[in-house]
């Protein structure tokens, strides 16, 4: 039996290892966003700095480790046992939850995933032993800590007000101050502003975080706590003159200083917060296993782990070789830059592809907030109004974001999210308080985004619906996680190490399967973004073959679907008629995304070239996107007729489809070798063959009518059938019309070379 538990030990550090990578993955958006949003450095530097701090702030994370022993169940009601199966309960659902949400690039709370799930297995547990015994559902709070555990939950919901308030109040306060062309405003406010920023960052790092400190002796922290007034004006007057000297002698920005060092602040404020999530679990497994072997009188099902309430110091190589995955995990999770990702583009200030849809409340709040707007406008004077309006002009610094994609925010933002964010997780480290800092660092860049209008009546609407998406995934991530944990304490408990084996096994398929859809997302991603990336030099011509190529590329993918769609709906074929469709909703979702880019493009074009081109090139993704529509009204219906079971194609309409599918795919071939050739001359035939392909569908159709009059046909197949004949004709039209205008197109675009190259 020792060797089973000895066995769970080494699963538990396993798992222990894999939710290091995983929450890492998650958390990393907490302390990357703000630099890498604001570009303050090359990436490698900001890693490496990050780096640094969680490798110090690992050594942090000792006092905190205690959350995992006690502070969500009662350990002396418990023996040996059934502590294990809590604690192996909890790792198992930690790994696939974080990971789920790593996939699809929405940053969670490990701490809040961390207390639910011990508090769903040690529920589990509980419920276990008052079946088998004589307690009864009252005496549930003898083996739940729910003071608390209600504590850490309303810390945590708390923690996302106080931030969403403060990371506001800061940042409108600050830009008001500086204004978006700080570079002005930077030489009087700016080593103040630094100063009492970097400062701040020092006094909950070093003075509250040091009373975790695994390294720190009691004499030494009892120093640091009582001279903090004298440590905080050394600071304040040390770095108000560095960051000044580096203004004067160097023309340095101080904000690069204060966001660097944020940057490093906030990772060792992470580590010290979180690293509990990751590895409390698997230490506490560890100690209870010690102890379990240390004494020889009692078995595991007899041994109660009072000895789990005493103060336990986690030794600080444990914390190290932790602090070691977490930075390499840094390097090279991919999954880590999709969280990033999601936040960076929530706090855009410039216009972006909006991931997220809008929700009725989103517009709801949007259009009370801009009612509110208009009645302090109202009431204030405007002599008020338009100093504020100037102050807070960001019109410039929008035209920067476009000329480099890199930049989301700036610098001045960037500061105050890290300055803010690091401060109110380390004041929760410094009371043992396990805040969650996703939740924290991601309103208070929510907060500073709405303070600087990022927010503006183009985004809005779409921002807020993200911004609720992430936080309905933060309740999600409670619920799961209670649930999850729970159900895997009650499996483990009932069917041992079978059950165990089988979840182990469970855990390594549900990571691999979320690897392969991460990859395959990522994928997408990154042909979207290639698809139509605008050369630096975009002129017409540049447009036109970019054009011409994602219109051969359609025609590609069109010809062969209506292809497969027609075979599939002959032999019924369900499965396969689905993946077709999934294609075609793939396909305009492709073309709505070029459609987005239209504004961009056309801004970005010159003055003289603008009109005509733009005129051609969104003339030709209409048509594009008109084609992808048809296939969607053709694929759609036909799927719902075969996944409803309802009477096939009878054989003169199966003949007659099959017949057309060929002469459709001739009609796009032709097409196809066209536009990719560049050579319009055929173009009088071309449009005869289109006429053709009309007259080959317009006979279908009388001859179907006739099949009706005759009675031959049902109902449902019939309009179907027709349905299709009609957006097959529409589609063939599209086509033509796709032909025409990029031939135009390319006219267009030689006119333009010659007269530049006269010019």
């Amino acid at each position: 039996m020792d060797t089973f538990y000895l066995i769970i030990v080494i699963v538990l550090f396993a798992l222990a290892i894999s939710d290091l990578i995983v929450g890492v993955s998650n958390d990393a958006v907490n302390f990357l966003n703000s630099a890498i949003g604001s570009k303050v450095a090359p990436f490698r530097i900001i890693i490496l700095i990050a780096a640094i701090g969680v490798l110090v702030g690992a050594t942090f994370s000792s006092g905190m480790m205690e959350v995992a022993r006690k502070g969500i169940f009662h350990p002396e009601s418990f023996y040996f046992s059934e502590i294990m199966i809590i604690f192996l309960a909890v790792m198992l659902t930690d790994v696939m939850l974080l990971d789920l949400f790593n996939t699809f690039g929405l940053p969670t709370s490990t701490t809040v995933s961390i207390v639910f799930e011990l508090l769903g297995a040690a529920v589990a547990i509980s419920l276990v032993k008052i079946k088998h015994s004589a307690y009864t559902m009252a005496d549930m709070g003898n083996f739940i800590n729910t003071e608390r555990a209600l504590l850490i939950i309303s810390g945590i919901l708390l923690s996302i007000v106080i931030a969403f308030s403060v990371g506001i109040i800061i940042q409108y306060l600050t830009r008001i101050l500086f204004t978006f062309n700080y570079k002005k405003t930077i030489k009087y406010f700016g080593s103040v502003f630094g100063g009492l920023a970097i400062t701040a960052i020092t006094y909950f790092i070093l003075i509250k975080g040091a009373k975790g400190s695994s390294f720190l002796s009691d004499e030494k922290i009892e120093w640091i706590t009582g001279n903090s007034l004298l440590i905080m004006g050394i600071s304040f007057a040390f770095w108000a003159v560095l960051t000044q000297l580096l203004q004067w002698i160097f023309n340095f920005n101080v904000f690069k200083v204060i966001v660097l060092f944020g940057t490093f602040a906030l990772a060792m404020a992470f580590a010290g917060n979180d690293l509990v999530n990751f590895i409390g679990v698997p230490l506490a497994g560890f100690e209870s296993y010690k102890i379990y072997a240390a004494q020889q009188a009692m078995g595991a099902n007899e041994l109660a782990m009072s000895s789990l309430r005493g103060q336990v110091d986690t030794p600080t190589s444990f914390l190290i070789i932790a602090g070691l995955v977490m930075v390499i995990t840094l390097w090279i999770s991919k999954k880590a830059r999709t969280v990033t990702r999601t936040e960076i583009n929530l706090g855009n200030q410039d216009e972006v592809n909006e991931r997220f849809a809008s929700y009725g409340f989103a517009r709801v709040l949007v259009r009370n907030w801009i009612q509110l707007g208009n009645f302090f406008r109202f009431i204030l004077p405007n002599s008020f109004n338009k100093s504020l309006n100037k102050r807070l002009d960001d019109k410039a610094f929008k035209k920067q974001c476009r000329k480099d994609k890199s930049i989301s925010f700036d610098l001045v933002r960037a500061s105050v999210n890290l300055a803010v964010a690091s401060s109110l997780i380390a004041f929760a480290t410094s009371y043992k308080l396990p805040l969650s800092t996703t939740y924290v660092t991601f309103m208070v860049a929510m907060g500073t985004s709405l303070a600087d209008r990022a927010w503006g009546r183009e985004s809005a609407v779409y921002r807020i619906s993200g911004v609720i998406t992430v936080i309905g995934g933060w309740f999600v991530t409670a619920f799961v996680a209670f649930t999850s944990s729970l159900l895997m304490a009650f499996l483990i408990s009932w069917g041992g190490k079978y059950a165990i084996a089988g979840l182990v096994v469970l855990a390594i398929g549900f990571v691999y399967k979320t690897h392969m859809v991460h990859k395959k997302r990522e994928d997408d991603f990154k042909k979207s973004e290639e698809d139509f990336k605008l050369d630096i030099d975009i002129n017409g011509k540049t447009i036109q073959e970019k054009c011409n190529v994602r219109v051969v590329i359609s025609l590609i993918a069109i010809s062969e679907l209506y292809s497969t769609i027609v075979n599939a709906f002959i032999s019924e074929k369900r499965k396969k008629l689905k993946n077709a469709l999934k294609d075609v909703r793939k396909l305009n979702k492709e073309v709505k995304s070029f459609k987005k880019n239209v504004h961009e493009t056309v801004r970005t074009l010159q003055v003289e070239e603008s009109i005509e081109t733009g005129d051609y090139y969104v003339q030709l993704l209409d048509y594009l996107r008109e084609t992808a529509h048809c296939m969607n009204f053709i694929a759609q219906p036909v799927f719902e007729h075969v996944d409803n079971n309802h009477a096939p194609l009878s054989e003169a309409q199966a003949d007659d489809l099959k017949s057309f599918s060929k002469t459709f795919s001739a009609y796009t071939d032709k097409v196809i070798k066209t536009i990719s050739s560049g050579k319009f001359g055929n173009m009088d035939k071309l449009n005869d063959h289109m006429l053709e392909v009309l007259a080959e569908l317009s006979k279908m159709r009388k001859t179907h009518l006739k099949r009706i009059k005759s009675d031959n046909t049902g109902t449902r197949i019939s309009l179907l059938y027709l349905d299709i004949l009609s957006e097959t004709k529409n589609l063939v039209l599209y086509i033509i019309n796709l032909a025409k205008t990029s031939r135009d197109f390319a006219e267009q675009s030689k006119v333009l070379m010659k007269n530049s190259v006269k010019a």
